[in-house]
């Protein structure tokens, strides 16, 4: 059972607001208005039923579960917090490598272009195509995920990563080489997708936003970790040997996956449904997918690709991810895949070493994020339970953004304002870190927001998030230092600033009007 709550400790609520906790496809009332704080004071509730019935809550009888858990102790939300945590390990580890791998190689474009007698940006173009399928590669795992499962599509996401990146250190030819970078986004973004509903499956309400922050803390840490070690390397090995050390890493992955990897689909509805597996035989029934090949009670591919379509264009999800979200990820990769061809030149001619600890920054700022939003977030949301007597709307998350807006629009004025005028390098340093805090602080209250509208479809939600996030990415590469030349640094970068400023204005419409929306478009029935 898990440690954070009792069977014995029970708080009292109408029957409108238990029910709504009850129920696994909702965990909000009819609108779209989660009910938290079922112990109210006064025993004021804005149920209107004078029926009282019991729920389970955290030991201190405070706050009540949501969702209520079953009794059944392979229930993933009744799991020991140990063996919770090491799934979420497993789980984080590989969302590290996710853009860890894609931008592992911009510390190598120089050694490559040697070996291929190509130009430095020609070479960073083999990043584009990866970049892309990372977007549709999470929409496409959806289904799979849905039907047999989120440990077998972890574990096959690292094995194909392992094998591609593999191919990419031994390709004899640039084409080849792009090709198996191209495959290895497509393949490796997984983690950014499953992470979700991972979170959704084991955690309550209360613990969530922690563990998304968590979450999305490894996979934006990444971009900058990756080149940061191989940076290091290259100094003492071939950019070969460099990528074959990235196939290591995803190796570790898989091993981590195997030994600490659980299956957290479960379905409380139907407890019949649920598979269990036993020793080492049905442990590799369970990563390979068989046993979710033979699970009955599951939605098929077509159900859950018609639910895919079904939520993708709905306002609340669409505006927030393909306007805001996506400008921030635009300039915040656009600055991680050209900074060396802005430090290693005049005026600045960082060596290896030196553009490999610059990477330091970001991280200090993602991390500076990670420790920020472990408090802000949930105080947003505890304060607003408290003033509103336990009744919590999910646009509340999104006020996350704000600070958000303010770090990405300085971080670029300032960013910009240094390589234009030769400023010192710690202008360069401090705006990139800015500018990373930003990204972590909007994709956190971005998620969370996400996942308190669709706690039935987390991997769905989830999938779109990541596709709006990537497709940022992938056209960045394509403009971004033909602007900078063409336009020089200074307006370049103040222009970027001014358009996260705009579309910030998605985030203020969601806000005042995401919770209508909720009401006249809602979401699919929950699929499992």
């Amino acid at each position: 059972m898990a440690e954070d709550f009792s069977k014995d400790e029970k708080v009292e609520v109408s029957a409108d607001v238990e029910s709504s906790i009850h129920h696994k496809a909702a965990e909000t009332t009819s609108d779209g208005t989660y009910i938290v704080d079922t112990k109210l004071q006064d025993g004021n509730t804005d149920a209107s039923s004078s029926e009282v019935k019991e729920v389970r809550t955290t030991k201190d009888g405070k706050t009540a579960l949501i969702p209520q858990p079953s009794d059944d102790p392979a229930d993933p939300l009744n799991w020991p917090w140990g063996k919770k945590h090491q799934v979420l390990v497993a789980l984080t580890f590989s969302a590290l490598l996710t853009d860890w791998g894609m931008t592992w190689g911009t510390t190598l474009f120089e050694a490559q272009a040697e070996t291929w007698g190509m130009s430095i940006v020609d070479i960073s173009n083999s990043l584009s195509g990866g970049i892309f399928l990372q977007g549709p590669g999470g929409v496409l795992a959806v289904p799979l995920v849905q039907r047999y499962g989120r440990l077998p599509v972890l574990f096959w996401s690292q094995v194909l990563s392992c094998i591609v990146v593999i191919g990419a250190s031994q390709a004899p030819t640039y084409a080849g080489f792009t090709a198996c970078r191209t495959l290895q986004g497509f393949f490796n973004t997984a983690p950014q997708v499953i992470g979700l509903t991972i979170i959704h499956d084991m955690f309550f309400f209360h613990e969530r936003t922690r563990k998304i922050n968590f979450w999305a803390f490894s996979f934006l840490v990444g971009p900058y970790l990756g080149p940061f070690i191989a940076g290091f390397l290259i100094q003492k090995i071939n950019w070969r040997q460099d990528f074959g050390v990235l196939a290591a890493f995803h190796a570790f992955a898989v091993i981590l996956i195997v030994l600490f990897g659980d299956e957290t689909l479960y379905d409380r509805d139907h407890p019949e449904n649920n598979v269990k597996v036993d020793g080492i035989v049905g442990k590799i029934k369970l990563l390979t997918g068989i046993v979710g090949l033979r699970a009955t009670g599951r939605p098929t591919l077509k159900t859950v690709f018609k639910d895919l379509i079904a939520i993708s264009y709905l306002p609340y999800l669409i505006l927030p991810c393909s306007i805001f979200l996506l400008v921030v990820y635009l300039w915040a990769i656009g600055i991680t895949t050209s900074v060396t061809q802005f430090i290693k030149p005049p005026p600045y001619l960082f060596s290896d070493t030196a553009a490999a600890l610059l990477f330091l920054a970001p991280m200090i700022g993602v991390l500076c994020a990670e420790a920020w939003g472990h408090f802000f977030n949930d105080w947003l949301c505890n304060n607003y339970i408290k003033k509103h007597n336990g009744v919590y709307k999910p646009e509340n998350r999104l006020f996350g953004c704000w600070p958000a807006v303010v770090f990405s629009v300085c971080s670029l004025v300032l960013y910009g304002q240094t390589l234009q005028h030769s400023l010192s390098w710690a202008g360069i340093a401090v705006g990139w870190g800015m500018n990373s805090f930003a990204m972590l602080a909007a994709t956190t209250a971005i998620s969370a927001y996400v996942l308190d509208c669709f706690p039935g479809h987390a991997a769905l939600a989830s999938s779109w998030v990541n596709f709006w996030r990537v497709v940022g990415g992938f056209v960045i590469t394509y403009f971004n230092m033909k602007w900078v030349v063409h336009s020089g640094a200074a307006i370049a970068f103040g222009c970027q600033g001014a358009i996260v400023f705009a579309a910030f204005g998605s985030i203020i419409v969601v806000q005042l009007y995401g919770h209508k929306w909720r009401v006249i478009y809602p979401a699919p029935a929950a699929e499992n």
